[in-house]
């Protein structure tokens, strides 16, 4: 059972790249909760401000890549008076194991949260062997 945890402000850490971008914006690694059951993986990542549209999902050989773009125009004009968070663009990657069924990988984003499912390869789900 996992431990409770205080409530708290968590930073947004921005991701410090070697490659170069062409889009002058700030990349920001989202934050995410990983689950595992019998049959897949889970994974809940916060994207807030991101709009279905506007996320890309991709899987270039074992690495399941995820980028969420921020439509800033809905901040134009804009001058906060306070602020948490700088707003930005996120990215992440994943090195996926030969435990993922790639083909069956499947995301669902609902109020800024993107949920990916990569279920388990068959070989990999744990299985019951009768005793005779």
């Amino acid at each position: 059972m996992v431990a409770p945890q205080e409530l708290a402000v968590q930073e947004k850490k921005e991701l410090t790249s070697k490659e170069e971008k062409t889009v002058p914006a700030r990349y920001y690694i989202p934050t995410t909760d990983i689950y595992e059951t019998d049959e897949a993986l889970t994974l809940v990542m916060e994207l807030p401000g991101v709009e279905k549209d506007d996320v890309e999902v991709k899987l270039e050989g074992d690495v399941l890549q995820v980028e969420g773009r921020i439509d800033f125009t809905k901040y134009d004009g804009m001058e906060p008076v306070y602020a948490e968070y700088n707003v930005g663009n996120y990215a992440r990657a994943f090195t996926l194991s030969d435990k993922v069924n790639q083909d069956g990988i499947s995301a669902d984003l609902r109020d800024g949260v993107l949920t990916l499912t990569l279920p388990k390869a068959k070989q990999a789900v744990p299985r019951r062997i009768a005793v005779s």
